[in-house]
């Protein structure tokens, strides 16, 4: 017999090789039906995969990310099965689940798979879906694989074989396909009741751009056609919100391939509000004693060996720009915490110096792949909200809950309200691949879980997630249509300061290591301000929006009050445009809409004679009449109460 535990720290006793479903089925039937994979000790099984040992066991079912991904993977063989049956001789490269449905990266040979041949795929998904086919997971010897995949020409198949250490090696068969696989995966196809093959696309085979060019064909399922008609829906509402079409229409950002791929340029309206974004920051940063700094978009070659940044990287980042002195290198800066280090030997340091708090909004630059730009969500060059905090190990806690703080201030002031937590700790067993003394990363560890406790913050702590340096807090947030990102990121690092020798003498007349804290609330200013356009669809809070009124005159006799309007409404530090276009009233309304500008102000023959505006407020319709001074004065409290809650 062994013993199972649950997570609410019961345990019962089962034989031993007691699989996940027979587990769920001793609970209840209802259980049974719903549960799509299991976790054992951390890792995630089959339904039908054998427990051998005492375990921690959770079951999960598709609310949960664990059970999608079980249901989205084995999705994935799915469509290989039905590529395989429609084009005889594709090759596989890779088909993983993601965060939304999954994709299978192919190479169909001199056959081309294109948008309009989804719905043929799609039908023979369905088809193979109605044969309710098991899926049964093997082991196999690593000269077996090889020979499997190799006698059906699978050389990509083959190529990841050869890197994989025998005895660790499994497949998974549905019907006529088996595919190379860790799994974890459904016991059947049964569950897959709706299916939508999404698009088409290109993909380096893994990732490299001297590799050849494969399709990735991306899709998602659902165990209920309800749920998939639901998506559809949201994936409209996605298309609306689609922060590269908005920041066209708004004028806000721009792309050009003469500039080069990926690298954004504001335009004035969204250059005005990333500044007012950067200065919102400072003004916080100020309050919790933050000393802005600003360091060179280039270093050193030698700046970047010393942070391990050159190793980890180096291959991957543009490359090394030759000065006319032999043998000197310098690199785009790719991230500024080496720089910050630097900033930090400066001057030695006492214990009592310590929390140093170093801001900068810092531009870096990272090669991405170009099929892996997207927007300003994936660029080449983005600005960091950047702060590096240098503390003493029992400083961690305290630093940790005020960055806490600011994280929440962020999110609270552009109302990001649904957002969650994760505690990135490390591996349980495996020790060997993180750096730095256990008492160390055990205090870091404690003092992290308990900052989220005193903040009655939610966390889901995933072991074996930690960087090699230090463990971490994610923050992911909610948007308006229920799409999850990632922004806010707290990190703790022995690394560096190992690294860069840094010291402080310690009140013993000892020297001491200080910890090192990455802090970065916005993540980067491209990706926020693309996650923001996407939340609110454009219509950012007033105190933010790069147009805060339209002044409409009725005709362009009255142009002359519009701006006198405007100029009023600009000493009081309001941002007001004039639409002067000779259309008529309900154009310009419904084009200042579009702009998504928060109040309009029309004037005409009685507005002018009595010094008043006509209100209408964005998505509100008509808001009255009244002295233009009074509006002013509503604005500015408007924006006032905005700011004071932060």
């Amino acid at each position: 017999m062994i013993k199972i535990t649950f997570p609410d720290g019961s345990v019962r006793e089962y034989n031993e090789g007691v699989n996940g479903l027979q587990i769920a089925e001793s609970i209840s039937s209802r259980l049974a039906q719903d549960v799509l994979a299991c976790g054992v000790n951390g890792e995630i099984y089959d339904l039908g995969r054998p427990i051998k040992e005492d375990a921690s066991v959770v079951l999960y079912k598709w609310e949960d990310e664990e059970g999608k991904h079980a249901f989205w993977h084995t999705s994935a063989h799915l469509l290989a099965e039905a590529l395989q049956e429609l084009y005889p001789g594709i090759q596989f490269g890779i088909g993983p689940a993601i965060e939304n449905g999954f994709y299978y990266d192919v190479d169909p040979g001199e056959a081309v798979i294109k948008e309009a041949d989804l719905p043929a795929i799609e039908a023979k998904m369905a088809e193979l879906v109605a044969k309710k086919e098991a899926v049964v997971r093997a082991d196999i010897a690593k000269s077996d694989a090889l020979k499997m995949f190799g006698n059906r020409g699978e050389t990509y198949k083959c190529e990841l074989i050869s890197e994989l250490e025998d005895g660790h090696i499994t497949t998974y068969t549905q019907g006529a396909f088996t595919d190379l696989c860790r799994g974890p995966h459904l016991m059947t196809t049964a569950p897959i009741k709706a299916i939508k093959l999404t698009s088409v696309a290109g993909a380096y085979w893994r990732g490299h751009e001297d590799r050849k060019m494969l399709t990735r064909i991306y899709g998602i399922t659902f165990p209920k056609k309800k749920m998939l008609d639901e998506y559809l829906t949201l994936m409209e509402e996605a298309k609306k919100r689609d922060h590269r079409k908005i920041g066209k229409e708004m004028q806000l950002f721009m792309f050009s391939d003469t500039v080069g791929k990926g690298l954004p340029m504001w335009l004035p309206k969204g250059t005005a509000l990333r500044l007012r974004l950067q200065e919102f920051l400072r003004r916080i940063q100020t309050r919790y004693d933050y000393q802005e700094v600003i360091t060179p978009p280039i270093g050193n070659k030698l700046l970047y060996v010393t942070s391990g940044h050159y190793a980890k990287y180096g291959k991957d980042a543009f490359q090394p720009i030759h000065t006319p002195e032999e043998g000197e290198e310098y690199f785009l800066k790719p991230m500024n915490c080496p720089h910050h280090c630097e900033i930090y030997k400066n001057f030695p340091r006492s214990y009592k110096d310590l929390p140093l708090r170093i801001a900068e909004f810092g531009t870096v630059c990272r090669y991405e792949q170009s099929g892996e730009l997207h927007g300003l969500t994936r660029v080449r060059s983005f600005t960091q909200d950047d702060a590096h905090i240098f503390c003493r190990p029992d400083q961690v806690k305290g630093e940790f809950l005020r960055v806490m703080d600011i994280i929440s201030i962020v999110f609270r002031s552009m109302d990001f309200s649904n957002f969650e937590a994760q505690i990135s700790l490390r591996d349980k067993v495996n020790r060997e691949k993180y750096i730095g003394s256990d008492e160390n990363w055990e205090k870091a560890e404690q003092a992290i879980i308990e900052a989220c406790e005193e903040k009655g913050l939610k966390a889901k702590i995933e072991y074996g997630e930690a960087a090699f340096y230090g463990p971490k807090l994610d923050f992911m947030v909610k948007d308006a249509i229920g799409r999850r990102w990632q922004l806010g990121t707290i990190q703790v690092d022995y690394n560096l300061p190992e690294r860069f020798d840094l010291e402080y003498m310690g009140s013993d007349n000892q020297k001491h290591r200080p910890v090192m804290i990455h802090r970065a609330p916005f993540g980067s200013m491209e990706r926020f301000v693309a996650v923001l356009i996407e939340h609110t669809a454009g219509k950012f809070p007033l105190w933010l929006t790069p147009d805060q009124v339209a002044i409409l005159p009725i005709s362009e006799k009255f142009n002359e009050y519009a701006e006198q309007v405007k100029m009023y409404l600009k000493t009081r530090e309001i941002r007001a445009i004039v639409d002067d276009r000779n259309e008529k009233i309900g154009r310009k309304i419904r084009d200042n809409e579009m702009k998504r500008i928060p109040y309009m102000l029309i004037v005409g023959e009685k507005e002018a004679e009595n010094g008043e505006v006509s209100v209408r407020r964005q998505g509100e319709g008509d808001k009255g009449t009244m002295k233009f001074e009074e509006f002013a004065k509503i604005m500015n409290e408007e924006v006032q109460n905005m700011i004071n809650k932060w």
